[in-house]
């Protein structure tokens, strides 16, 4: 076994091969760019080196330096992590040529699947099934144009290289193919310096299932049941469960069969993931092979009990495996929740900033947080957005879910927007509870993104009780000052006012009546009434407790002489007044928010690496307006509705602020 191995990666999947290497023994070294130096993943090993600029390209993507670094501290080994070199078939080939073991599969087997091309006559050849389409490089528009009348449409273009939702575009009719192609190789050129993309078939409403397999250097290959990665935005998982609810046995055991003869056809040796898309009649598809551990592995791991990452380091060391294919069990369910550092209310685009608070939720042995950040740490536009995986695992699957809900609930990030709000939306929309999912769900279900502070709870009382048991908690609070002469504390009546701005202008006044009896807040509105009893300190921001019997975990704040109170999904700002303050509140002024509709402005900040008008142009609905790169993503924006261009403001090559103005139009 090593003595110590080197992670060629950072945040929370570096952190997380950490956690695996120190309890098997063995010493770690981090590699960390300048941006990094006070990163997470460095204060967790033994051993850090600085390998170059914050920009990737000059310093997590340059085998030199990481090499150097592996020989300087003595390591045996280098894990990749997922995402930078960790399908790189020459930082593999290189490592090995260092007298380094590589924990990963041999850089043959990456090389074979990691050229999409190639990897779909490979798994034609083993027996897998693959989806229909032109299984070669497409050189200019025309052919693309031609191979796509004859594939039929809808289309992806793909590049050969690609991964991660990066250099895949769909083309719906010939209209969109031209510009799908463009992009698509545009991304790949510039992601993976790879601009070869094929044409495929795309399914429609289709299932992304895909099976974990381990194989170790003596033949033995086994699969560790299925993943289901079906909500996906932009053709990137959201939220993965396993197993999946859609499969039978049957199909589980073909789909797993030709993932086995799949890696046993290019020799491969250690974790690696065979994905698969399934129609609705269980007709499943090879999609491609990840010859990586994937940011979805704790799901496997929480219903089989093994873990990935320790298993790779004992395949890498030379070790069989432990264990057969009948050994391998699956138990309960388990879920897990991306948290990106993404606006959802702004159709996900990147945020960035320093996460003036990071507090996770209550972590128990269902429910697991692997994180990368920490409270106080910046988030940059150099990386992707990746902050967390929240993973809970239960009985079935309705009890991971609603540990998920909880959970999320209770994970506390102020100073960037994240889409954890979103999470609990997409947890409690009926067709994801009833497990009727496919890859478009949210462009289906949310085309615009999502705005917690415009969505309505479903039982809005529980949020005007809650609000109402923690003030009238403050107002106890409040009245215990030490000094004041008994008999004469500060009086605290039964009757309130929850004031609730709305987007529209005005408010919402609704009358509270609230009785204190021994631990129990009990809260009459709306002609409803609720018991809240909570639990923990008064001036926690998590507060958990029961509501009318069931447990509950919310997010309550002061915001200036209000709260704002977060629970499942729904953001509200309001006050809790008396009947008095709450008649006199009517006659102040609301303040509007200002008119921004004559403005193209930076949903987010990045490079702008595309400007496609000019001034004094005229602009249609849906008309390409910019291309803005940030966190290794191209971000487009279009014309909402008709417009002259008054002004450009900005230069191609600029680095935007968010909200900053791009364009102005002709009033």
């Amino acid at each position: 076994m090593f003595d110590k191995i080197l992670i060629a990666n950072r945040g929370e999947i570096a952190c997380r091969v950490m956690r695996t290497a120190r309890r098997m023994g063995i010493g770690t070294v981090a590699v960390f760019s300048q941006a990094d130096r006070h990163a997470l993943h460095v204060a967790c090993a033994d051993e850090a080196v600085c390998i170059g600029p914050a920009p990737s390209q000059e310093s997590y993507l340059v085998i030199d330096n990481i090499l150097q670094a592996a020989l300087d501290t003595g390591a045996q080994a280098i894990h990749p992590g997922y995402g930078f070199l960790s399908e790189n078939a020459e930082f593999a080939r290189r490592v090995e040529e260092a007298g380094l073991v590589f924990i990963g599969p041999k850089h043959e087997a990456i090389a074979a699947m990691g050229d999409k091309i190639a990897s779909k006559r490979l798994a034609q050849a083993a027996g897998v099934r693959v989806i229909p389409g032109h299984a070669g490089a497409i050189d200019t528009a025309d052919d693309a144009q031609q191979i796509a009348d004859q594939v039929g449409y809808p289309v992806m273009v793909k590049a050969s290289a690609g991964g991660g939702g990066k250099g895949l575009r769909v083309a719906w009719d010939a209209s969109t193919l031209l510009s799908a192609y463009e992009a698509c190789r545009r991304e790949a050129r510039h992601s993976f310096g790879d601009d070869r993309v094929f044409i495929e078939k795309f399914i429609t409403s289709p299932r992304h299932i895909e099976i974990q397999v381990l194989a170790d250097a003596y033949g033995h290959t086994v699969f560790l049941w299925e993943r289901e990665c079906s909500i996906q935005r932009r053709h990137q998982k959201v939220i993965e469960e396993a197993p999946s609810p859609f499969l039978d046995e049957d199909t589980r055991e073909a789909m797993g069969a030709q993932a086995v003869a799949l890696a046993g056809a290019v020799n491969y040796q250690s974790a690696g993931t065979v994905e698969f898309v399934v129609g609705a009649q269980q007709d499943f598809y090879f999609l491609e092979m990840n010859t990586r551990l994937q940011v979805e592995h704790p799901v496997t791991e929480a219903i089989t009990g093994l873990d990935l990452v320790e298993q790779m380091i004992r395949i890498a060391a030379g070790e069989p495996l432990g264990f057969a294919q009948a050994d391998i069990a699956c138990n309960g369910w388990a879920l897990e929740c991306r948290i990106n550092a993404e606006d959802p209310a702004r159709n996900f685009v990147p945020s960035t900033g320093r996460l003036v608070r990071f507090e996770p939720p209550r972590l128990t042995h269902s429910t697991r947080m692997d994180s990368g950040v920490a409270e106080g740490d910046e988030v940059s536009v150099h990386y992707d957005p990746l902050l967390a995986k929240l993973i809970t695992h239960g009985a079935s699957r309705l009890d991971a879910i609603e540990k998920m809900r909880l959970a999320l609930n209770g994970l506390a990030i102020r100073g960037v927007q994240t889409n954890v709000p979103f999470h609990c939306a997409l947890l409690a929309h009926p067709q994801f509870v009833g497990g009727n999912l496919h890859t478009g769900f949210i462009s289906d279900h949310f085309p615009s993104g999502y705005d917690a502070t415009a969505a309505v709870h479903p039982q809005p009382s529980e949020i005007w009780a809650l609000a109402g048991a923690v003030h009238r908690q403050l107002l106890q609070r409040a009245s215990g000052v030490s000094g004041q002469l008994p008999g004469h504390e500060m009086p605290i009546g039964q009757d309130f006012v929850v004031v609730q701005h709305e987007a529209a202008g005005g408010s919402r006044h609704t009358p509270l009546q609230i009785q204190i009896q021994g631990d129990e807040t009990h809260v009459s509105c709306d002609g409803k009434k609720h018991v809240v009893s909570l639990l923990g300190p008064r001036h926690a921001l998590v507060v958990q407790g029961t509501m009318d019997g069931q447990a509950f975990v919310a997010q309550v704040e002061r915001q200036g002489l209000g709260l704002q109170v977060t629970y499942d999904g729904v953001r509200v700002a309001l006050r809790v007044l008396s009947p008095r303050a709450a008649a006199l509140s009517r006659l102040m002024p609301i303040k509007l928010a200002p008119d921004w509709s004559q403005f193209l402005r930076s949903p987010m900040p990045g490079k702008l690496i595309e400007l496609a008008v000019v001034a004094g142009q005229k602009v249609m609905p849906g008309e390409r307006l910019a291309v803005i790169e940030a966190m290794k993503m191209e971000n487009v924006l279009f014309a909402e509705r008709e417009h002259t261009v008054d002004e450009v403001l900005v230069v191609r090559g600029d680095t935007l602020d968010v909200d900053q103005v791009i364009l102005r139009f002709q009033g």
